[in-house]
């Protein structure tokens, strides 16, 4: 027996598609994204990357696994909407403490299931990323497109999903110290600096360069996050001022930041990055690398010269730039997540070249 609709998508162009809900029961206006993964529905979920955004997932089916306590990728999911072909309220899988609608409706986190998730990603593809509002049936296409047209976007992100204080890992740790600004950061990424012997300090977002070198790191660490760099202005700074004085390391969004700080520019990309399956051609060794993927924005490569970058690695699939180094000032960065869990390994090399760069300036 089919199910009944009772949830709209209507894109800000005018498209409809029609579903049934699962999680939250509410409404909202989201940045719609997609995202290629065959596997890791949990950890996109609660990656914080996501929030204010609707992810479409092009793999058909979600939920079939259910929802395990050790693999989420923060404390509190703030993405928007999930937007599925098929749902699976019935997980098989002994790790499973609930199932993905549960987690959602405690979050208030939007589902949609049953939508033609290959046409709608097309159009993504095709046209961008776009604003939609997920709607009950009784709203008209003519209200939905006012809504769309009044709606302003949240500059806040950032903000809204980093720490709001100093949180301390491994404290007895003599290894080394480093310091992690939370810009809306995965916890495998700290799970990872643990692995390798660190004392993990994460500190919010708009910490202060003189608060961070006052903590006597040994190396100082960027997060991924959601939302466009620029709005991260308090830490463009405080990583202006830090860059250059000993090791930094940004992945992602931190990436983004690094560039910024040091006279680059960045830009929108047409319909963004995101997925487990993405090549990146490593400049230095001539090794392609299969990464994970999550984000809107990039490094322009024309700014990158007069800001004292080296290029690292760039994009197969479209030439944009995935890291940056500046041996002098002893930093470097990745567009990509070589913590990404699950998904591809190729990458986890760069913690341990972080590692090291932190060991050469203890000992020069």
């Amino acid at each position: 027996m089919l199910k009944k609709f009772d949830k709209q998508i209507i894109l800000e162009d005018g498209q409809v598609y029609y579903g049934q809900s699962f999680g939250a029961e509410r409404e909202g206006i989201f940045e719609l994204v997609f995202n290629t993964s065959l596997v890791g529905y949990q950890e996109i979920l609660s990656d914080p990357s996501y929030t204010y955004q609707a992810v479409v997932m092009t793999y058909p089916l979600i939920g079939n696994y259910g929802m395990a306590s050790d693999d989420y990728e923060s404390e509190r999911p703030s993405m928007g909407a999930l937007i599925v072909r098929e749902y699976n309220d019935e997980p098989s899988n002994f790790r499973s403490d609930e199932t993905l609608s549960s987690v959602m409706k405690r979050f208030g986190i939007l589902g949609v299931s049953g939508i033609d998730t290959r046409k709608l990603n097309r159009s993504i593809r095709d046209y961008g990323s776009r604003n939609a509002i997920i709607a009950g049936m009784d709203v008209t296409v003519e209200q939905a497109l006012k809504r769309l047209k009044e709606f302003k976007a949240a500059k806040d992100a950032v903000s809204v999903v980093s720490r709001k204080s100093i949180q301390v890992f491994n404290a007895k740790s003599e290894r080394h110290h480093v310091v992690a600004i939370d810009c809306g950061m995965k916890q495998n990424i700290v799970r990872s600096l643990l692995k390798r012997g660190c004392k993990v300090t994460v500190v919010p977002w708009n910490t202060s360069a003189e608060k961070i070198l006052s903590l006597a790191p040994d190396g100082v660490f960027i997060s991924n996050g959601p939302g466009d760099p620029e709005d991260a202005a308090k830490t463009i700074s405080a990583v202006k001022a830090l860059l250059g004085k000993l090791p930094v390391f940004g992945i992602c969004l931190g990436h983004q930041i690094i560039s910024l700080a040091s006279g680059a520019k960045t830009y929108k990309l047409k319909f963004g990055h995101r997925g487990g399956n993405h090549p990146v051609k490593n400049l230095e060794t001539g090794r392609i690398e299969i990464t994970s993927q999550n984000h809107s924005y990039a490094v322009d490569a024309a700014s990158v010269k007069d800001a004292g970058l080296t290029i690292t690695h760039i994009n197969l699939l479209d030439g944009t730039i995935e890291g940056v180094k500046n041996e002098e000032k002893k930093f470097f960065s990745v567009q990509y997540h070589p913590e990404s869990a699950p998904g591809p390994e190729d990458s986890a090399y760069l913690f341990d070249q972080f590692i090291r760069l932190m060991e050469d300036a203890t000992h020069a």
